[in-house]
């Protein structure tokens, strides 16, 4: 069975499935921080909400975390996911290309004794997903 930890995990995921991102964000504290890894950024609770996953749903209206497998670690827990999703909307200052990107992620959520989500981290291949929707090309030797 999995820990009440993994659950609120997976129920966030779910949210954002649906693009209910209060949802998402209800379980985490205030002092709650995210580092988006490939983009160099350190966002606040909101900054989340409004910047991270707004954006995704953005840049990619069909956009969905498909295919996840939760890592307990008590008060770590870590998923490794597929992002899936059709360009349909501007990204990186770039216009739409109507082309799909499918290309795994790795986030980490930690909790507090609680089981508020006091932080985490995304870490996912950004040239790939340029290079999927023809904004860059294919990396020599990929």
């Amino acid at each position: 069975m999995a820990s009440r930890n993994v659950e609120t995990f997976r129920a966030a995921h779910d949210a954002f499935n649906r693009r209910d991102f209060d949802a998402v964000i209800a379980s985490f504290t205030d002092s709650f921080a995210y580092v988006d890894h490939p983009r160099n950024r350190t966002l606040n609770r909101q900054e989340f909400k409004d910047v991270f996953m707004r954006g995704w749903a953005d840049s990619f209206s069909d956009a969905r975390v498909t295919e996840r497998e939760y890592v307990d670690g008590g008060d770590v827990v870590v998923c490794r996911f597929t992002g899936r999703g059709t360009n349909n909307g501007p990204i990186e200052g770039a216009p739409p290309t109507g082309r799909t990107m499918s290309l795994p992620f790795v986030e980490i959520l930690r909790f507090d004794s609680q089981g508020r989500v006091t932080g985490g981290e995304a870490i996912y291949d950004q040239v790939t997903i340029l290079t999927q929707l023809g904004l860059m090309p294919q990396p020599a030797g990929a």
